[in-house]
This record gives structure tokens, C-alpha cells and sequence, in this order.
């Protein structure tokens, strides 16, 4: 692979933990060009299973696509955190379950942006609280079974796919 040169980094926007970034490199042909990368911290999110196999979901706004999806539980790291503190936290915030959680790998999220996502898996959850979500977040806590969730996948209309299919298969339950 021939050798790509970072000349330059100018942030562009930055707000709410999130920046955008002109990136100038010199490519392997010599050519300069300018890429705008999204910048923002690790995200943290699971796959959460009841103590009777159920998927706990959380359906909320989410202003990208301008719909209601129907979510894994998630977010962000809190300064100081280990991502594994962040995503027990997230996971009680929003939906009022514990569980045992365990690490399952960190994947990217696109081409164009610096997230590097934490994936996790909860088994045994159970109910010990109500959601406690942030000013800006206003859920509903459901649960789905697991065949109903693989369709749901397959339906590509949540943010973290990735995260479902990497947590089944942790799981051994990708049939």
C-alpha cells in the first residue's frame, strides 16, 4: 500500500462533544486533497438480554434520520470512565436494568469518522430502577424476543446493527 501524508489538521465545527475536521493529506500520486472527518468520543453499547432470553430495547427520537427507532441501550463515555463503567451506567439510565456485562470487542463505525465503538453483551438482566434518561432523551423501554430482534436487524432501522449481530454471535445465538 503506497503511503498517504497528513499535512494538515483544522477543526471546522465543533459542539455538544462532537467536531468536524479538514484533513489535508498528500496522496500516493503526489495530489493534494482535503477530507472532513467527524471526531467525537468512544461510544459504549449492548446487547441486553432479560433473564428469560428477552432483548431489551429502548425506542427514542434520534435526530440523524429524524425518526423513532428502536435502539440498543447506549452512549457515551463520561470523563473518567472506563467503558465499562459507561455502559453499566447507560444501561441503567435508560432502561432501569442490571445485568452481568461482559466486553465483546471495539468496532469502527465508518471511513469518515474517528468512532471506535465499544460492543458489549448483559446477560441476566433484570429490572431494579425506572429509566433515569438525560434532559434530551425521552424513551420507552421494551423488550422483544429473540427471533423477533434478529428480523429486526435484518431491518438495518437502528444505529447500532453492528453491535446486535457481534453480541449474538458472542452469544452463539446468530443462527
Amino acid at each position: 500500500m503506497q503511503k498517504w501524508t497528513k499535512k494538515e489538521t483544522e477543526t471546522v465545527f465543533s459542539k455538544y462533544g462532537r467536531a468536524v475536521e479538514r484533513r489535508t493529506f498528500i496522496l500516493p500520486d503526489e495530489q493534494r486533497a482535503d477530507f472532513y472527518v467527524q471526531v467525537s468520543s468512544s461510544p459504549v453499547c449492548v446487547l441486553a438480554l432479560t433473564e428469560d432470553q428477552q432483548i431489551i430495547l429502548v425506542r427514542q427520537f434520534r435526530v440523524g434520520p429524524e425518526e423513532v427507532l428502536l435502539e440498543l441501550p447506549g452512549g457515551v463515555q463520561e470523563k473518567d470512565e472506563s467503558p465499562q463503567e459507561a455502559i453499566k451506567r447507560e444501561l441503567l439510565e435508560e432502561t432501569g436494568y442490571v445485568g452481568d456485562i461482559e466486553f465483546v470487542t471495539r468496532c469502527l463505525d465508518c471511513g469518515y469518522k474517528t468512532i471506535d465503538r465499544y460492543c458489549f453483551v448483559a446477560t441476566k438482566c433484570r429490572k431494579v430502577a425506572e429509566p433515569q434518561p438525560d434532559e434530551t432523551e425521552f424513551v420507552e423501554v421494551v423488550t422483544m424476543s429473540l427471533s423477533n430482534f434478529r428480523n429486526h436487524l435484518r431491518t438495518g432501522r437502528l444505529t447500532d446493527v453492528e453491535v446486535g449481530y457481534l453480541g449474538l454471535d458472542y452469544l452463539g445465538l446468530l443462527k
